[in-house]
């Protein structure tokens, strides 16, 4: 057994999801992934298009050969504000989630810079992107592939807290991957549940379009999501409590949850009235 980086371990796992026919339209990662040479070379030898985050001091070359940091190349090229759109990345629990977005040329037709700007505090965060020719290559394109880093975090965190993917005491790899299977079966099991029912179970009242719209007499319920679904099974299989108790506590955080989720878009829209309407 050799040591080997995520980078590494990165292209095994692409490679083998690609023998089993799985290519996917973008590869995400963070810094760790997209600051690896190895595994982007590999993703372009395969025609796989990516959209890695990259650190601010991560060098690019420009059209005219002139090399710069990721920091520096916003500084130079993206003083004018009319080069940043705000845009969603996608849906959040709390709603759209809204940043400035701008992209440079490199000196590479089929590579580019994303660089992403949060709107209160300007935090920057930066993607080196490539997509092979004869794809789509548009900024929004990029942005929704760069959005969706977010499920992708979501999966992990519902993992750890609800399933406990990373509490496993066992030291040996065949325990360990028992563990783990384990988890992403029962992951798997409730994710698809809360698909399959999402339509049936979501009846929370229209969002809001002004900041001062007055709340509905009727919040509704958002829908059944993955910890609820484990909750419910567990409560209902598990625990000695009567069912009528267990349905009712679950209607009441739902629609408690619903109601939340109003007031906050309504919120944000008195927080942020000039981009409230755009959309990918």
């Amino acid at each position: 057994m050799s040591f080997r980086t995520k980078g590494q371990l990165a292209i095994d796992i692409s490679t083998d999801a690609a023998a089993d026919g799985i290519r996917p339209d973008f590869y995400c990662g963070d810094e760790v992934y997209g600051n690896c040479t190895q595994l982007r070379e590999h993703f372009e030898a395969q025609g796989q298009a990516y959209v890695l985050r990259v650190p601010s001091n991560f060098l690019i070359t420009l059209a005219a050969g002139t090399r710069l940091t990721c920091a520096q190349a916003v500084t130079a090229l993206l003083k004018d504000k009319r080069r940043w759109e705000v845009r969603s990345a996608g849906g959040g629990s709390k709603g759209q989630r809204w940043y400035a977005w701008a992209w440079l040329a490199t000196a590479s037709p089929r590579h580019h810079l994303l660089v992403r700007r949060h709107l209160r505090t300007g935090e920057l965060a930066f993607h080196y992107c490539w997509v092979p020719a004869g794809q789509l290559l548009t900024k929004a394109r990029l942005i929704r592939a760069a959005g969706l880093r977010w499920p992708v975090e979501e999966d992990f965190a519902f993992s750890k807290d609800c399933f406990a993917l990373d509490q496993c005491q066992a030291r040996l790899y065949t325990a360990i991957a028992r563990h783990a299977v384990l988890v992403m079966a029962a992951l798997a099991i409730t994710a698809i549940t809360a698909a399959l029912v999402k339509d049936r179970t979501d009846t929370q009242a229209p969002p809001p379009v002004r900041p001062d719209q007055p709340p509905p007499a009727e919040p509704g319920m958002i829908p059944l999501t993955i910890p609820e679904i484990k909750r419910l099974l567990a409560a209902l299989t598990t625990r000695p409590l009567p069912r009528w108790l267990v349905i009712h506590w679950d209607a009441w955080t739902r629609r408690h949850q619903a109601r939340a989720r109003w007031f906050h878009k309504r919120a944000r829209l008195a927080r942020q009235p000039e981009f409230a309407q755009v959309k990918l």
